[in-house]
């Protein structure tokens, strides 16, 4: 159902700001996935409540797993979740909205069911890849009912549980299905092992991710080898966890100081984290921002002049909305590669990019595998009613767009409930428009 518009503000001159974000998505779902399969209950704190992460939430009810809202600490952004696993039931349906933590995560987790499991979603899941995943389950002894579609729908005909083993896969369209295989592996009964044999593994720090918080709940997990993973079976131990704020929603926000002039700052941003989105510290240094992270987070100051950037996304992917935008903001051409793979994500952002950035004003060509931007010297950008193509990163990216562009229109900007239900309100409150 489309989502009501937003007439995005455009930049009120330099900020003095404090974004406080709720918690990652990846990680939230991860966790979840983890404490589902554990021992024992599981407590997450802070975790993000979205339209993904509920989704989430209700897939793994659907199978038999409690979760349930605790009393969150004081000053948590969201209200904590204990989980309590049970004995894993089929015979239920999984919606998986757009979320591709939730088609890709879940289906091994329903394999170790007895009874099918049906998988389905929204219109424009059905054209995201599956087959390397489900693929795999097969090798892995489970059977897949799609039908030869490679997508979704389908069912997971579970069996009570796995065999497990060695297979081999090519993950080069996402990192998700190594995850996806990981997280379940070590109730596999010979655990599994992951080997990818393909083009590179996009965005691994998502598999990083993944290995660090299945040894936070005691799996042995080797991945000292090139393109192979391996979990060992055995007993994963009860989370209790505090949720990171998500680094990648923090782009958006953190763009604004570059392109305002002044300063933003994320509280309690991790010295250590697996997050991709860490990236942003790095790319805004770049493109000319001053970037300071102490114990207190992370804060950036510009001056309202972008630079422009030629930069691989490969293992950070999910920035690309937004560093195309500051790019179409900056003062000479950019050039962002290795992101060929994000034609399947949430839209084809390749062309979806290309196309509302021309819609600004902004000279674009598309690369095999990422995006010239030519910003026209001398021509403010011009305002536009742009499309987010059910993407929750679109509307991200119109945001910083229109800053510069008074008078956008961010259609659908309700589709940012995927990942930041509140992003709207955050950013008013940022721009000083509350």
């Amino acid at each position: 159902m489309p989502h009501p518009d937003w007439s995005a503000p455009a930049s009120p001159g330099p900020l003095d700001a404090s974004v406080t974000l709720p918690g990652s998505k990846s990680l939230t779902n991860r966790y979840l996935v983890l404490a589902a399969l554990a021992s024992g209950h599981s407590r997450l704190r802070s975790p993000l409540r979205s339209r993904d992460t509920e989704l989430m939430a209700q897939a793994l009810r659907s199978l038999g797993t409690g979760v349930e809202d605790a009393t969150a600490a004081k000053g948590a952004a969201s209200p904590d979740w204990i989980v309590t696993p049970a004995t894993l039931r089929g015979g239920g349906q999984v919606d998986c909205g757009l979320a591709g933590t939730v088609m890709r995560f879940v289906p091994p987790v329903a394999a170790l069911c007895r009874g099918p499991v049906a998988f389905d979603g929204d219109e424009q899941a059905r054209v995201r890849p599956m087959a390397a995943i489900l693929d795999a389950l097969r090798a892995l002894g489970v059977r897949v009912e799609d039908e030869g579609r490679g997508s979704l729908p389908f069912v997971i005909e579970g069996e009570g549980g796995v065999r497990g083993g060695r297979v081999v896969m090519d993950a080069s369209a996402s990192s998700q299905y190594v995850s996806a295989l990981l997280l379940a592996g070590a109730r596999f009964e010979e655990g599994v092992t992951v080997v990818h044999d393909g083009k590179p593994v996009p965005s691994l720090p998502h598999i990083d991710m993944t290995v660090e918080a299945l040894r936070d709940a005691g799996a042995v997990v080797d991945d000292s080898e090139p393109h192979t993973w391996r979990v060992e079976p055995g007993e994963l131990l009860p989370l209790d966890v505090t949720v990171e704020p998500d680094l990648s929603n923090a782009g958006p926000f953190l763009a604004a100081a570059l392109v305002c002039g002044g300063s933003v700052h994320v509280p309690a941003w991790p010295g250590h984290t697996t997050q991709a989105g860490d990236r942003m510290r790095e790319i805004l240094e770049l493109m000319g921002g001053t970037v300071t992270l102490d114990p207190t987070g992370l804060t950036v100051t510009g001056d309202g002049r972008v630079s422009p950037i030629d930069i691989d996304l490969h293992d950070e992917a999910e920035l690309t909305p937004v560093v195309a935008a500051l790019a179409a903001l900056a003062d000479g051409p950019s050039w962002i590669r290795g992101v060929a793979h994000i034609r399947g994500h949430e839209t084809d952002r390749i062309t979806a990019l290309r196309t509302e950035l021309d819609g600004f004003g902004v000279e674009v060509d598309e690369l095999d595998d990422g995006l010239a931007i030519r910003p026209r010297a001398g021509s403010p950008l011009r305002p536009h009613a742009m499309r987010t193509y059910a993407d929750h990163r679109m509307v991200m990216a119109g945001a910083v767009l229109a800053l510069r562009a008074p008078g956008t229109l961010v259609t659908d900007a309700g589709t940012v409930a995927k990942t930041l239900p509140t992003f709207t309100t955050l950013w008013s409150d940022m721009l000083g428009q509350h």
